[in-house]
Order: structure tokens, then C-alpha cells, then sequence
């Protein structure tokens, strides 16, 4: 039942973060774009990652909100969230021009807190996926 509940924090939790972070992108949606266009490494994939990455991003919280489907959306968070933190850790070590495209409250940070929040994260979905184990998701919603 511990694990249960852990399990329901810690989607809850992703589930704030994709959706807080997705509906920044859409509503500061030009400035997103033009920010993205700005990088050495994305930048003339702007117009269509400023598209796709809101949608990823509702799209994992999704996963991550229904039971049968949550062992999916942890998988597809701690992907998500790796290639983010790749990509922040190949802009500090290889780029001298850093924009950043976050909103809300993640645009005050730095780059390398920006790094060790991602991080953070990282481990909120590994740890879900490892309480949930290789157990199917409807077996594991009707233990005790």
C-alpha cells in the first residue's frame, strides 16, 4: 500500500511538472520559439520542436495520469527528461551562447541548477519505475 501511494505522489508530481512546463511553453509560445531558434544545437528546428515538445510533454502527463498507462509515462518522462538534461550538459560544455527557453518560475535559474533540477527529476522517474517494478499496472493497482 506504501508503495501505492508512492507511486500516485511521484506521477502527481511529474504530472505537475509536464503540464506547468507545457502550458508555459504554449502561452509564451513566439518567445519560445524565437529563444529555441537562438541555439547552436536546435536552432534551425525551432518552428517544429516549439510544435512538438508541448505535445510531448501534455502527452507524457497523460501517460502518467492513468494507472494502466503509468509505467509508460514514467519510461517517457526519465527519457524526456535525460535528453533535456543532455542537452543542457552538451550547451554548458561545448556552447559559449546559452538562451534559454524555459518559462515560468525555471527561467530564473542557471544553466547548471537548470542541470541538477533535471537531475532531481531524473531520479523522481526511475524511482517510480522502480517501485512499480515488472509488474503490469493493473495487477499493481489491486494489491493491499
Amino acid at each position: 500500500m506504501r508503495h501505492k501511494c508512492l507511486v500516485e505522489i511521484l506521477s502527481s508530481l511529474l504530472i505537475l511538472l509536464f503540464v506547468y512546463t507545457a502550458v508555459n511553453k504554449i502561452i509564451g509560445f513566439s518567445s519560445f520559439k524565437t529563444v529555441l531558434a537562438q541555439s547552436p544545437l536546435i536552432g534551425s528546428f525551432a518552428a517544429v520542436i516549439a510544435w512538438f515538445l508541448p505535445l510531448v510533454e501534455l502527452g507524457t502527463a497523460s501517460l502518467l495520469f492513468f494507472a494502466s498507462t503509468r509505467k509508460a509515462g514514467f519510461y517517457a518522462a526519465a527519457c524526456l527528461l535525460i535528453v533535456f538534461t543532455g542537452y543542457i550538459g552538451y550547451m554548458l560544455l561545448f556552447s559559449s551562447q546559452l538562451p534559454c527557453s524555459c518559462g515560468g518560475v525555471l527561467k530564473f535559474l542557471s544553466w547548471r541548477a537548470h542541470l541538477l533540477f533535471n537531475v532531481v527529476w531524473i531520479l523522481v522517474a526511475m524511482v517510480g519505475l522502480r517501485l512499480m517494478g515488472g509488474r503490469q499496472s493493473d495487477k499493481y493497482d489491486n494489491r493491499k
